[in-house]
């Protein structure tokens, strides 16, 4: 893997995909996904996965792997992850990581050593269950008081983070964030040229609004109540993901079909903004506004960059 790969990331619907494919047009390049809802099979519309066409034109990998009831991890993924971009640079093809899940994307460039945190699926079960029954906020709440470091860059609404992270600390008696440290110290980064696409908070959220209403009219809910139907339970970490689980929440008439979409719709902006928070924080990072620019536009501007600037770093 001499050749540093290069990484695509940014907030929701800032239009990672599309800027992807003009550069992988461009480079030789096969796209490897860093979105965690993506991988799951049948859950297409609401996760912006790149449509059948487009999977055409440029080869994507790690995208439908596994049914929703699969315990996907991010260790799983970036295993991976790593045989994907070995095998595309091995056919001489230039690996294009493009994504949104922070988490993914610094597992594998900061090579976290996953295997040593242990997992229990029984104690994940209760966590989740007392989330339902005292509400989310009080995990949090309780992640707060043993691993404040790890609370403080997860919403109290990301249950899936703030039970791993509770899990982690109750079977090990040591904080998510100190195990990360610790393999931190010992990792071997790739080489990476990282690009955050970005644009103005208003934009920004106006492409949301926007994204929202044509994932609905273009067939969202009927996903979420054929994916109910296979029998999948709306308790799956899969099926508690942002947009999913409000439309959950409507089907099972907990809320009206308005509140959903306004809910959609305003978590949706709250994870954009804890996006950018998390990208802020990265290392090497090269933002590149692409406000009134065309996808082939911002594909040239980043191979100029990759030609004139030797900005390659390893992640540490």
């Amino acid at each position: 893997m001499d050749r540093p790969i290069i990484v695509i990331t940014g907030p929701t619907a800032v239009g990672k995909t599309d800027v992807a494919m003009a550069l992988a047009e461009r480079v030789a390049g096969e796209i490897v996904n860093a979105d965690s809802m993506q991988v799951y099979i049948g859950m297409d519309i609401g996760t912006a996965k790149p449509t059948p066409d487009q999977r055409q034109r440029i080869p994507f990998h790690l995208i439908d792997i596994v049914p929703p009831d699969y315990p996907f991890s991010v260790a799983e993924w970036k295993e991976r992850a790593l045989a994907a971009i070995a095998d595309i640079t091995a056919r001489g093809k230039q690996a294009i990581l493009c994504g949104g899940t922070g988490m993914y994307l610094r597992a594998l460039l900061e090579d976290w050593n996953l295997a040593g945190t242990p997992r229990d699926p029984k104690l994940r079960e209760q966590l989740h269950h007392e989330a339902q029954q005292q509400g989310r906020a009080s995990l949090h709440a309780r992640l707060q008081e043993v691993d404040p470091e790890t609370a403080a860059r997860l919403h109290p609404n990301d249950l899936v983070r703030v039970v791993r992270a509770l899990e982690v600390y109750y079977l090990t008696g040591k904080p998510l964030s100190e195990w990360q440290r610790v393999n931190k110290a010992e990792a071997r980064p790739l080489q990476a040229r990282q690009f955050i696409l970005t644009m103005p908070r208003p934009l920004l959220y106006q492409r949301i609004e926007q994204r929202v209403e044509a994932m609905l009219a273009a067939g969202w809910e009927e996903e979420v109540r054929q994916l109910l139907a296979q029998g999948y339970s709306p308790n799956l970490t899969s099926m508690q993901s942002l947009g999913y689980h409000e439309l959950v929440c409507y089907i099972t008439g907990k809320i009206t079909r308005e509140q959903a979409v306004e809910l959609i719709k305003q978590n949706t902006r709250r994870f954009a903004k804890r996006q950018l928070t998390w990208f802020r924080a990265v290392p090497c990072a090269e933002w590149l506004s692409i406000e009134n620019k065309e996808h082939a536009e911002v594909a040239e501007a980043i191979i100029q960059r990759l030609v004139t600037q030797d900005t390659t770093c390893a992640v540490c």
